[in-house]
């Protein structure tokens, strides 16, 4: 019997799928249908545990997610210029029991046992395994900056992981006297999303120009550059001339200690207190991937990239944010791209069969006002054993655009999210 193409289910979706039919998989083991945990509902967990059960029906499939939704961090930003609500960006996995036949399990996966083949979950139950597939996302490092930790988090929030932060710093935002300033510290690279905190510099002035005029924003960076830069910087002067300032790391941006009961950061270069501050830690791989074994000395956790298996203990797959995949950004189109190669290399390795050659994507927008955004894309595949970018595969917007390609941008993000939410969750 002819096995059907993986390829073609992966990047055509449901169409592909359709096409196909799923009689024509590859028989994976007598004796019971393997089983594959799935740990972590984001963009990758559910991507993989959608896709593992499109590639093969006869697969086990365990969702452990312990929220019933999923509130994104694609778009949240929108929700702090009033501009969505978390409603909307929220977004429940119980298609994939209706549709694909997943299983979910509503608790928190507290330990996992490599060696065992087991998950422990919070109410004391634990859960076998063929396979596990890891995407705990991020973890906050409240060690890193004196002064900032949890209860910090509370008064200079972060919001870096979407929802009750989220809500906190909007409500700031807008309990600001006109006037006052807001204060943005991104940490140094590695973090998720790159250019989240640029937008949110755009996004949140743009709230301001609207309802505080008088008021002005100030990021202080750990770094020296970012991403997007020019066209982010560009948006500024354009929309909002004179209320954003950046400071790099090395001009008297990177912050050393945080009083987070008087706003106040320091650096190098002095102290600056503001209104609001968002104040955004360095980051790690999401602390069960730690605690596994599965994390370097980094704290993200190395996977061979062909399959995206733990290159520290078998038959652990991790990806999304947690891991370290060369070129490709830390973001939401990473994380559902990598969930599609991992789906297919399990498939792949329970039948007995080598694994497809990777490609992987990302696609990145970003909004400077609601009819005003700004995109980057890119293509990768392993180039000397690891994830490189495709030369000349990627796209910037370009610079000096008029208004019209801006807004066609704001339009196409829109379509972006629509599909990649409904690609991963169903």
């Amino acid at each position: 019997m002819t096995r059907p193409n993986r390829r073609r289910i992966i990047l055509g979706g449901l169409a592909g799928t359709a096409a196909l039919g799923f009689g024509g998989f590859p028989t994976i083991a007598a004796g019971g249908s393997p089983k594959v945990a799935v740990i972590g509902g984001g963009f990758g967990g559910a991507t993989t545990a959608k896709y593992l059960r499109l590639l093969d029906r006869r697969l086990d499939v365990t969702l452990i997610e312990k929220d019933a939704s999923y509130v994104t961090c694609p778009f949240s930003n929108l929700v702090l210029a009033g501009m969505r609500e978390l409603r909307q960006i929220s977004h429940s996995q119980d298609p994939l029991i209706q549709q694909y036949g997943v299983r979910i399990v509503r608790d928190r996966a507290l330990a996992i046992d490599p060696a065992a083949r087991r998950v422990k979950l919070r109410n004391g139950a634990d859960m076998p395994y063929d396979r596990l597939v890891l995407a705990p996302g991020i973890d906050l490092r409240f060690d890193a900056v004196e002064g900032y930790d949890a209860a910090a988090a509370a008064l200079a929030p972060h919001a870096w992981k979407a929802g009750p932060q989220t809500m906190l710093l909007q409500r700031q935002l807008q309990a600001m006297p006109d006037g006052g300033l807001v204060i943005i510290a991104p940490p140094a690279n590695p973090f998720r999303c790159p250019p989240g905190p640029y937008e949110r510099a755009g996004l949140i002035a743009n709230y301001l120009q609207r309802h505080k005029p008088k008021s002005k924003l100030l990021i202080l960076d750990a770094k020296d550059s970012f991403a997007k830069q020019a066209l982010f910087e560009e948006g500024w002067q354009r929309l909002y001339p004179g209320m954003i300032e950046w400071l790099s790391g090395s001009t008297g941006g990177k912050v050393s200690r945080i009083d987070a009961k008087t706003l106040t950061l320091e650096t190098e270069f002095g102290s600056r207190r503001g209104a609001v501050v968002n104040f955004i830690p360095p980051q790690r791989a999401g602390a069960i991937a730690g605690e596994a074994g599965l994390a370097d000395k980094s704290g993200w956790c190395p996977v061979d990239p062909r399959t995206l298996e733990s290159a520290l203990q078998p038959n652990v797959h991790i990806l999304g944010d947690a891991i370290e995949a060369g070129a490709m950004p830390k973001s939401a189109s990473s994380a559902n791209s990598q969930a599609k190669i991992c789906a297919a290399a399990i498939v792949a390795a329970l039948a007995g069969e080598a694994p497809e050659a990777p490609s992987f994507s990302s696609t990145c927008y970003s909004f400077l006002a609601p009819n005003y955004a700004v995109s980057v894309t890119g293509s990768y595949r392993l180039i000397g054993g690891k994830i490189a970018e495709v030369p000349h595969s990627g796209g910037v917007s370009p610079l000096a655009a008029p208004a019209s390609r801006r807004e066609q941008e704001a339009l196409f993000a829109e379509g972006w999210y629509s599909g990649i939410t409904e690609d991963s969750f169903g």
